[in-house]
């Protein structure tokens, strides 16, 4: 039996994002700058919009034992479920520059522990957590952190 797994995105220019879209990538290019990347010199930033109209913002977080850092994603989904632990997350940015100090072209996408988080807040909250990666070429728009990780491993593979 064959099927078909179909991921849904938007690719938008940044004069084409509503302002709170553009609020998000700008705050997450900016946090680009507050990384702690002594390592990889990879500068990843997020911020990310509450229900309740705040945006949490983070950066990445290396250690010279490399399992000890933090990606960025995390860092700003951490902290905002520890300063608001009942208000669902609606959306997140992702911007990064790379060693050269440049924006990234291509957008970067999140790798797989920060996927499984943001699908585990998303499944939580029952509300779909919108991702933007920024990049120069545009922007990728997913409606749910579901289209990061279609076959995702979720707490109804075990608790059945």
């Amino acid at each position: 039996m064959k099927k078909e797994l179909n991921i849904n995105y938007q690719l938008l220019q940044f004069d084409e994002l509503s302002a709170e879209d553009r609020e998000l990538v700008s705050e997450a290019q900016q946090m680009t700058s507050a990384s702690y990347a002594p390592y990889s010199h990879f500068h990843v930033g997020a911020a990310l919009r509450l229900a309740n109209g705040i945006v949490v913002r983070g950066c990445n977080q290396e250690n010279a034992v490399y399992p000890d850092g933090l990606c960025a994603e995390r860092v700003a989904i951490f902290s905002s479920q520890a300063q608001y632990p009942a208000t669902p997350i609606t959306a997140i940015a992702i911007a990064a520059r790379d060693t050269k100090g440049e924006y990234v072209t291509d957008p970067v996408s999140p790798c797989g522990s920060c996927r499984q988080v943001m699908l585990e807040y998303e499944l939580r909250d029952k509300h779909p957590l919108r991702v933007l990666l920024v990049g120069q070429n545009g922007i990728i728009i997913f409606s749910s952190a579901k289209d990061l990780l279609p076959l995702a491993f979720t707490a109804e593979c075990f608790l059945k």
